[in-house]
This record gives structure tokens, sequence and C-alpha cells, in this order.
């Protein structure tokens, strides 16, 4: 998941979680720029000097901000750059590793809203059906109204839905966190908590980040093909892409193979506690999934270059909506239907969708002409200012602007 406006509102008014204890201001940046072991060796070059030196100076910044751990990867014409920074596991020391897999959170809606288009495409649904059409009598009570929001309000976020994680205490306190971290929560579950609450406003009227759009989403992927949103995503995106380190599980809440651990105090409410294990149905196909930097690379890729939706199909995704909410990711920032668009300091923008869950951060952005992406990883709660954020989005924009990748 990514924060909601409530959510964006704390961060911009500093009340992140404060750096972590004995990381990133007191340690030395662990990693450097490298090759990248597995799937992603026979294609990794690298680059030259400058871009080396640029891509490996930014992540040790967004350590020093306070991050346990940093792993970013540049994927361009002239190859594909890792660096990395911290630890990937602050009890054994074991370094961050390119190949390290991680909870993408909020990504996981890009996927999600890829299958949706996929059946648009495929005429087995509109963009237009309202949700009352797929999930009758779900989405209603206190002002909520399932026969006046379309699928598109719900991709878009203009449903005016309360987001069931500003009610949600496993996401915003570390005793919330401990109790309910391995619960397996139902997506009719999720949604009746954003319904005890009354919409934001009138459906269409404006934008605001909730992730009670994208439960719904994944449950009408569910009515209109007899199968869940993990399986819809895993045989059109997953199995077709061999993104064999790409997983949408269902409830289990162990991440496979080597990862980075996330770590957090939630806003100061507790100590610094691991919160990689999380059963996450608690994010559904709002974030619950997992990746790594080269198959989120391989994705954005293989998605914005055409290669998974039809022509109408990406232009719908692409077409988007103020988002001010969303500045705090670039000034600018719009909202189409699971991806962002974001301003380029030299001129132009991109297209991708961050992710934030309890300890991990996920930020990936593929420029307009598709032939470069970048995809930075990073975990702990980072700085109590916005530093941690400017020094994410610094390395974002200067990858992406870069001359000698275009």
């Amino acid at each position: 998941m990514m924060p909601s406006t409530r959510t964006i509102s704390r961060i911009a008014a500093a009340t992140l979680a404060a750096t972590l204890t004995g990381v990133g201001l007191t340690a030395q940046a662990a990693g450097t720029t490298q090759q990248a072991r597995g799937d992603a060796s026979n294609r990794t070059t690298i680059a030259s000097k400058p871009s080396h030196n640029r891509l490996q100076d930014n992540v040790n910044t967004i350590l020093r901000t306070g991050s346990v751990g940093v792993l970013a990867q540049s994927t361009g014409p002239h190859g594909t750059r890792y660096a990395t920074a911290g630890k990937a596991n602050k009890t054994t020391g074991r370094a961050v590793n390119p190949n390290d897999g991680f909870r993408i959170g909020s990504a996981t809606k890009t996927y999600v809203a890829t299958v949706i288009l996929q059946l648009v495409g495929e005429g087995r649904l509109s963009l237009d059906d309202t949700v009352d059409h797929w999930l009758p009598a779900v989405v209603s009570g206190n002002g909520n109204d399932g026969t006046k929001i379309t699928v598109r309000q719900l991709l878009q976020h203009t449903s005016g839905l309360f987001d069931y994680v500003n009610d949600f205490p496993e996401v915003s306190s570390v005793d919330g966190y401990q109790a309910d971290r391995y619960t397996t929560w139902t997506p009719e579950q999720l949604v009746a908590i954003a319904m005890r609450h009354e919409p934001d406003f009138a459906s269409g009227a404006t934008w605001e980040y909730s992730n009670t759009n994208y439960i719904l989403a994944g449950m009408i992927i569910e009515k209109a093909t007899g199968h869940s949103w993990q399986q819809e995503v895993t045989r059109r995106i997953l199995r077709p892409l061999h993104l064999r380190r790409t997983l949408a599980p269902t409830t289990d809440p162990h991440i496979p193979g080597d990862h980075l651990h996330g770590y957090s105090n939630f806003y100061e409410t507790g100590p610094t506690i691991d919160v990689t294990d999380l059963n996450p149905s608690a994010a559904d196909a709002a974030g619950g999934m997992i990746s790594t930097t080269a198959d989120l690379a391989r994705f954005y890729s293989a998605l914005l270059g055409g290669k998974l939706l039809r022509p109408a199909q990406l232009a719908e995704m692409k077409t988007t909506v103020r988002a001010p909410a969303l500045d705090v990711l670039g000034p600018g920032a719009s909202y189409g239907l699971g991806l962002t668009r974001i301003s380029l300091s030299c001129g132009g923008a991109y297209y991708g969708h961050g992710g934030d869950l309890p300890g991990y951060t996920t930020r990936d952005g593929i420029s307009a002409d598709g032939r470069h992406i970048v995809v930075l990883e990073t975990t702990g709660d980072g700085a109590a200012d916005l530093s941690t954020e400017q020094a994410q989005r610094t390395l974002m924009d200067q990858e992406l602007c870069a001359a000698d990748q275009k």
C-alpha cells in the first residue's frame, strides 16, 4: 500500500519515524555499484564512471538519512547498473544484494490495473461498469453507493471511498502490527472497514488515494474470471514475462529466498521492530506482492512498451488526473489507472507506481520513451523530516534525466 492522503499529510508534517538507531547517519555505505548475480547478470553491464558514481552517491545519501538498506537499479540503452548500501538483515549483518526480494506495497496496484484493462480489451468488462454491477450491495451504507461508482473511478482513485487503512491498527502502530501481523483478512472484511465510514466526497468529484479502491478491483477480477486476482496476475503477467522472483501470495507471511528485512517503529508508537513477516491478506490487491528490482524493471518495460495491453487500454492507463497529495513524490504529480505521472526537472515526465508498507519503500519510474527504467527500494522508516523522500526523488530524477541514458 502507498500512504493514503491523510498519511501523506502526516509525512509532510514530519511525522515519519525518527532515524533508526545505529543505522544511516553513523553507518558507512556498505554497498558499491556492482553486477547482480543470478538471472539479471547475463545482461548486466557497468556504465561509465560518472554514471556509476552518481547512482552510488545517491544511494549512499539515502542511507545517511536513516535508512537501513538501499537498493537501486538503473536500466537504459547502455545496460543495467546497480548500487547498494546498508544492511539486508540487521541481526546477521548481511549486506544488501541486488537480487534481494522485498515487499513492493502499492506497486501491486499496477499489476491489478493491468489485469482489469486486459479484461476490458477482451470485452469481459467495461471501465464504465458500476461496482454494484459486479459486487451487488458490497459498497453500501453510511452514504456509500456502489451504483454510482465505476470501475474507472476505482482504478483512478476518484471514487471517494474511505481508505480502510485509516482505520486499521495493523499498519499504524507497533502494538497493532504485532497483534495482527499473522491474521488472515478477507477482502470483504477490509471493505467492510471502509463501509463503517461515510465517503470522503461524491464519486468523481476529485482525487484522493484510497486502498479500498483496489481491494474492490481485486474482487471484481474474481467475479469476472472465476479466479482470484493473484491467480490472474500470475497467469497473465508473471508467467509470460518469466518473473520468477515476483509473487502474489495469499496468506503466506514469509518472503522466500534472499530478501531485505523491513524495520519500523510506526511513527514512534513503540520500539523499532523487524516487520518482514506479514500476512499479505492485510494489503491484498492494494499492496500484497513481492518482487525484485530486476523483475519490476522487466514488468514496467513490458507494460509501457505495449506488450501487456492493447493501445487503447494503455492509453487509458496513461490518461491522468491531477493528484496534488502526491506532490511529495514530485511536483505536478498526476494519477492514471494504476500509474502515476511525475514531472522531471529536465522536462517531460516519467510513469510508475510507488509502494509503501511498514519497513519498505518502493519507488520506480520509466521514461516516457520507455528506454530507461529506475527501480529503488529502501528499508527502514527513514528520516523524521522529508529528507529520505527528497533523496529518493533526487536519485530518480537524476537517473531519468541523465543525458547518457537518453
